[in-house]
């Protein structure tokens, strides 16, 4: 049995206030009796305004949030999948960048989130994150965790099952999709979505996210989740941010799996035929 903590945040436009949230979620996750901390998509700073943010980005090495939370994870001796951060590249673009720190504070993998979110919604809301970000290449990345061999999604990308699927035929168990769910795609998909990446795969799905008002002015939808290999909901929280814990037992995925085979029934799908 893995003990898991998730950070429902409600991350704001200065980085050092967002450091100091994470260091006090590592730190209450390790009380708590977990093993690893996972947090929300962009935990180090949500700034819509690109002039504002321009001045708070770094590069890997010199991130300020990325640093705070590998010390403490260190001091505290726990495993952290830092959702996601702006990091700037050494090409001067941007990344959604998502990150594993083991209980010694290094890095172990790193996943640059591929899907980029560029919508227009019903409410009027329109959002391009392509405008600041260049999307992450098609390699997979799977990493060995207390939850076993964890896969690395992020936001946008949970609407792409084909992911899943490699992340699962590359022997994931547990799928970190950290993210900042808008309100109205949270009401109608989130939920579902990540229920229905569980089940395809046969693995445990872990949803750390961004909930409520934002100092840049938008708002996120939170119920941060665990969902099991069958789609069962371990842990569901509501949109206010704090602190939640959940149990994973990793044999429940062979039980599941065993039950219905769906992985090992996949087939090559061939190219379509036309027909008149």
């Amino acid at each position: 049995m893995s003990r898991i903590a998730l950070l429902q945040a409600q991350t704001g436009i200065d980085p050092a206030r967002n450091a100091a949230a994470l260091v006090d979620a590592v730190r209450a996750a390790r009380e708590g009796g977990a093993a690893m901390l996972f947090t929300p998509e962009m935990s180090g700073l949500l700034d819509r305004d690109r002039e504002r943010a321009a001045g708070n980005l770094r590069t890997q090495d010199e991130d300020p949030v990325l640093a705070a939370v590998r010390e403490e994870a260190a001091r505290a001796g726990l495993w952290v999948h830092l959702g996601s951060l702006a990091i700037r590249r050494a090409d001067g673009k941007l990344a959604n960048r998502a990150f594993v720190i083991d209980p010694a504070g290094a890095i172990r993998a790193t996943y640059d989130k591929i899907h980029l979110f560029d919508v227009d919604l019903p409410t009027g809301e329109s959002w391009r994150e392509s405008a600041s970000y260049t999307g992450g290449g098609q390699t997979v990345v799977v990493a060995g965790t207390p939850v076993g061999k964890l896969g690395l999604a992020i936001c946008y990308d949970i609407r792409f099952p084909a992911l899943f699927s490699a992340l699962a035929e590359a022997g994931a168990e547990t799928i970190a999709v950290p993210a900042a769910f808008t309100v109205p795609t949270g009401k109608a998909h989130w939920e579902v979505l990540l229920r229905a990446r569980a089940i395809e795969a046969g693995l445990f799905v872990v949803a750390a996210a961004q909930a409520g008002q934002h100092e840049d002015g938008r708002e996120t939808f939170g119920h941060s989740l665990v969902a099991d290999p069958w789609g069962e909901l371990l842990l569901q929280m509501d949109g206010a941010p704090g602190l939640a814990f959940a149990d994973l037992d990793l044999s429940r995925i062979a039980e599941v799996r065993g039950r219905v085979p769906a992985l090992s029934h996949r087939r090559p799908i061939p190219a379509p035929t036309l027909v008149d």
